[in-house]
């Protein structure tokens, strides 16, 4: 299969100091068993995602097509992104071996966002670093990736993907302690999980087969520790972050969790490690609204860009599933869709 690339990307030195630092909500899209990135055309795909972004999401999405061209609307707070990004889907396995999907909860400052959604975040240095000093380059049309393992059971086998986090939080501004294994105790308020894509690009392919090739950490350290970009990946991106909060609180009853007082939760796939956590990421802003952002200083969403509030972006909400299914939202189920069952190893 042949990969689209874009023309070598030049590196120059750009000394102006910037400081956009991207923080932004985006409302629920749909709740499907569909994953266009790593099974594309598949219906329904393997297990159950929670979407955000442009409303021209659906099975396939060729990279061929233009993504901003294809939306007439998205659920992010920024309206002229209609890129896609999705996870997957937490569900509660009760003592009995019945599953119910974990609802999602707001970020602090964004409620109201229709199922709870994601806060989708771009930045140029580490979080903590409002000078956000560094010059990085948006991606391109047609560009997408990838970062997790679905398969991984073990810490060893999640160890390759750096920052996919958990967070056992106990009020709305809980950030500590995160964890790459599932919380082992009831978290009053909830968990979030929070995915981190890399931030070194080969500045000439816009896909690749594993939707990972293409993109690297850090040569040495990590983002967090401005470590240089690996001479194979020289193109500095700015870092995706996805912030999910799972409302969590209504299952906290340890009568209710397993006799061995295991933890309960399990992701949309059978995993209850909480080791396989990941994320997909689909670029789809409209012409060169993310650079101009990312090139402006600014915090947050006030970046210059056009941006909707919270009413507007829930009207594009609710996209009509392709795949008719109970998702045991309100229901229990005996089994997640899909057929999986909880595995650990």
């Amino acid at each position: 299969m042949r990969w689209i690339t874009s023309a070598p990307v030049a590196l120059l030195a750009l000394p102006t100091p910037i400081s956009a630092l991207i923080r932004f909500q985006c409302s629920q899209l749909v709740v499907e068993r569909l994953d266009p990135l790593v099974t594309p055309g598949e219906v329904p795909s393997p297990h159950v995602h929670q979407i955000v972004g442009g409303n021209s999401f659906n099975a396939t999405m060729s990279p061929s097509k233009d993504m901003p061209g294809e939306s007439t609307c998205t659920t992010c707070q920024f309206s002229e992104d209609f890129s896609n990004y999705w996870t997957a889907v937490l569900y509660f396995r009760a003592r009995n071996g019945t599953y119910q999907r974990v609802p999602q909860r707001s970020n602090a400052g964004f409620e109201g966002a229709t199922g709870g959604g994601m806060t989708v975040y771009y930045m140029q240095d580490p979080l903590y670093d409002t000078a956000q000093k560094s010059k990085v380059k948006a991606f391109q049309p047609g560009f997408r990736m990838f970062v997790g393992n679905v398969n991984a059971r073990t810490k060893d086998e999640a160890a390759k993907f750096r920052q996919l986090t958990y967070t056992c939080m106990s009020n709305a501004g809980s950030r500590e302690h995160e964890t790459v294994a599932f919380p082992q105790k009831p978290c009053r308020y909830g968990i979030m999980t929070s995915v981190r894509f890399p931030t070194c690009w080969d500045g000439v392919n816009l896909d690749s087969p594993d939707h990972m090739a293409h993109m690297s950490y850090p040569e040495t350290g990590t983002f967090e520790s401005a470590g240089p970009c690996p001479a194979t990946h020289p193109v500095r991106t700015a870092q995706v972050m996805y912030e999910v909060i799972w409302d969590t609180s209504k299952f906290n009853s340890k009568d209710d969790w397993p006799e061995d007082g295991s933890q309960p939760f399990v992701w949309s796939f059978g995993d209850a490690s909480g080791y396989a956590n990941h994320g997909d990421y689909v670029f789809g802003w409209k012409d060169q609204a993310l650079q101009n952002i990312l090139d402006t200083s600014c915090y947050a969403s006030s970046c210059g860009g056009k941006t909707q509030d919270i009413t507007a972006m829930n009207k594009c909400a609710g996209l009509k599933p392709t795949v008719n299914e109970n998702i045991g939202v309100d229901d229990w189920l005996t089994a997640l869709p899909g057929g999986h069952m909880t595995e650990s190893r």
